[in-house]
């Protein structure tokens, strides 16, 4: 039973192989790759041409907080590097 299952999925893995070998070397699938990358900027152009086109509407949106820095020049030293040093 083991050995039936085994070719089963032998057949069927060979089968997938095969059909995807087919598709991508047809001559369809051949001709229509050649069309879209000689006329790639044909293609691309008339995609973009129908785009449309946004207003801005962030003028103002972001403000800059210097409160940050405000806040730091007020805290109270920092004694990181003092831990280091040796008496």
């Amino acid at each position: 039973m083991k050995k039936l299952i085994n070719i089963l999925f032998f057949i069927i893995i060979i089968f997938f192989f095969f059909n995807t070998f087919k598709f991508y070397s047809s001559k369809k699938n051949i001709e229509t790759k050649d069309y879209n990358r000689n006329n790639i900027d044909q293609i691309i152009n008339t995609k973009i041409t129908n785009l449309p086109f946004l207003a801005n509407d962030t003028h103002n949106v972001i403000e800059f907080n210097d409160g940050f820095s405000n806040n730091i020049k007020n805290d109270k030293p920092r004694n990181f590097w003092n831990l280091l040093k040796t008496k």
